[in-house]
């Protein structure tokens, strides 16, 4: 989409702290870090949300994507959180499906 944040971003034409690419996804940090390590990780197709088309080799590239990028970022001995918002009520703020992908240091179990 022309005017989709994280399409720009994917394009180039928002500049953006890469950490990770290939044919189907791009990952970066978050401007607005909520952990030592938070990055996002989308699809470079057009997702709106996890309601609205993301077919299975989406997420499973996602999946995968997300797995490597803990790995490389030193998430996997002590773990991490994996999480995507959903509209509105459920605080997702650009309509491009995402995963915020948050460690480096002990999370809070309640998120709310």
């Amino acid at each position: 989409m022309d005017d989709c944040l994280f399409c720009k971003i994917i394009r180039g034409e928002i500049p953006s702290a890469k950490v990770f690419e290939n044919d189907d996804v791009f990952a970066f940090k978050d401007i607005n870090p909520q952990a030592p390590v938070h990055v996002l990780i989308v699809p470079k197709k057009h997702v709106a949300n996890a309601l609205e088309g993301a077919d299975a080799g989406i997420m499973d590239g996602l999946m995968r994507a997300a797995a490597q990028i803990a790995r490389e970022q030193g998430l996997a001995e002590n773990g991490f959180r994996l999480i995507t918002n959903c509209g509105r009520d459920g605080a997702q703020s650009v309509n491009h499906l995402h995963f915020h992908l948050l460690g480096g240091k002990q999370l809070p179990e309640r998120m709310a």
